[in-house]
């Protein structure tokens, strides 16, 4: 399952997707980036890729219907390693539910109470929080 959320920095916004495994609620890949692009959606897969070389033929990757999920640029790369696609209906958050969660509590139990000098210092508090 991935998702992308937004962190303000001082110097702006700072992006952050993430892959979460259903089965352990585990966040297995992710990547920050200072613009919401494919780039970081496709990078974020490749952060989980590398970290935990699964097995990817027919490993379903749910996401929602978001310009960086459904991008001809992801598709390829999600298609090179055999992966089946996913999307959540239109303007439904519910079917993404449970990494919003993730998201919500990242957010609450973390980011929510510091304020960020930029993106350098987000990135840190991020991995900081998931490892």
């Amino acid at each position: 399952m991935s998702d992308i959320t937004y962190i303000r920095n001082h110097q702006g916004w700072s992006y952050l997707a993430a892959i979460l495994d259903l089965g352990t609620k585990e966040i297995v890949g992710w990547s920050l980036s200072k613009t919401p692009d494919t780039e970081l959606a496709m990078s974020a897969l490749r952060n989980a890729i590398q970290r935990n070389n699964p097995i990817t033929k027919n490993l379903l990757l749910h996401s929602d219907q978001g310009t960086q999920y459904t991008s001809n640029m992801f598709d390829v790369y999600c298609n090179k390693f055999k992966l089946i696609r996913s999307m959540s209906r239109k303007g439904n958050c519910w079917d993404n539910a449970v990494i919003e969660r993730f998201f919500r509590n990242l957010k609450t139990e973390r980011l929510n109470t510091l304020s960020f000098i930029n993106h350098q210092a987000v990135v840190s508090e991020v991995e900081s929080y998931i490892y």
